[in-house]
């Protein structure tokens, strides 16, 4: 179930790109679908809430491990995709890196291009692979 409450916080987020709107303004049309459970609806809403209030620090990481792909370059599914699985990565300790990594590469083959999968899987790992100095760096602590 996780996987598709991923699938739809991609979906709000990619609106949310889309239209520069915020999570509050797209929820007033949206509605969480209501055979959810509790553990659903708050994860969906802890990767939303969540992406969009540390969208800044993010970004930086992000744009630290694409270097050759700035943000604005990147496909809209496959930005949106790093922001979920680093948020993942960064703010939620009951996630292993593993499988955020997983779930965005997955996600990525299923809604994006052909080489979605590829890029997301490099810049994560990337990401993945480095050093707490580097983060510390970029001004954010990664998770243990």
């Amino acid at each position: 179930m996780r996987r598709k409450v991923r699938e739809t916080a991609l979906q709000i987020l990619f609106q949310m790109d889309l239209r520069k709107k915020t999570f509050s303004e797209i929820l007033s049309v949206f509605k969480i679908p209501s055979n959810w459970k509790d553990d659903d609806r708050s994860f969906f809403l802890s990767l939303v809430r969540g992406v969009e209030q540390n969208l800044p620090e993010i970004e930086r990481i992000i744009s630290a491990y694409s270097l050759d792909w700035p943000l604005y370059r990147m496909p809209t599914i496959d930005r949106n995709l790093l922001r979920i699985a680093v948020f993942e990565m960064f703010y939620l300790s009951d996630i292993s890196v593993g499988v955020s990594i997983n779930e965005a590469v997955e996600l990525a083959k299923k809604f994006s291009t052909t080489d979605s999968g590829k890029f997301v899987n490099g810049i994560l790992g990337k990401l993945a692979r480095s050093s707490q100095a580097e983060f510390k760096s970029l001004g954010v602590n990664k998770k243990e």
